[in-house]
């Protein structure tokens, strides 16, 4: 019988940084959240997780995670990691090796570090270059951001 794919996350897409762009914008109101991790990245694993239950717990935000690890590990590492920590929400795969480019446009405070996240909507937005600590922490830095709290 052939592994079931995972629910979501059947095809990841591969992007390069002009096609991920339009993304990292939106005219809605609704919340977007949209991380930049790697399997790799300890801290990055940590808060997926925390990520996933913040967009479970409002169905009203868009989260997308951004993988920064290697199209070649795509079938073989990335897709059995999702499904093995339970991963949902929708992710895809920047693969664009001009990090100093694209870096500088998504935000020139940024130094490449991950996890990143980025917190908007149509009017605001914020950069956490840090791992969030909890659901508490996530949710405390969208009402900052999302609502001047």
């Amino acid at each position: 019988m052939p592994e079931s794919n995972l629910s979501v996350n059947e095809e990841i897409p591969i992007y390069d940084f002009s096609s991920l762009e339009p993304l990292l914008h939106t005219e809605s109101e609704n919340i977007h959240i949209v991380n930049f991790w790697a399997m790799w990245c300890a801290p990055c694993v940590k808060e997926l997780p925390i990520i996933q239950e913040y967009e479970k717990n409002h169905p009203n935000v868009e989260v997308l995670l951004v993988s920064l690890d290697f199209p070649k590990d795509i079938e073989t590492k990335l897709k059995p990691f999702l499904k093995k920590k339970g991963i949902t929400s929708k992710v895809v795969l920047l693969d664009d090796p001009d990090a100093n480019s694209w870096i500088d446009k998504i935000d020139p405070n940024w130094s490449g570090a991950i996890p990143f996240t980025i917190v908007f909507n149509n009017e605001k937005r914020s950069f956490h270059e840090r791992a969030f600590k909890d659901i508490q922490d996530l949710e405390r830095e969208i009402n900052r951001t999302i609502n001047n709290k």
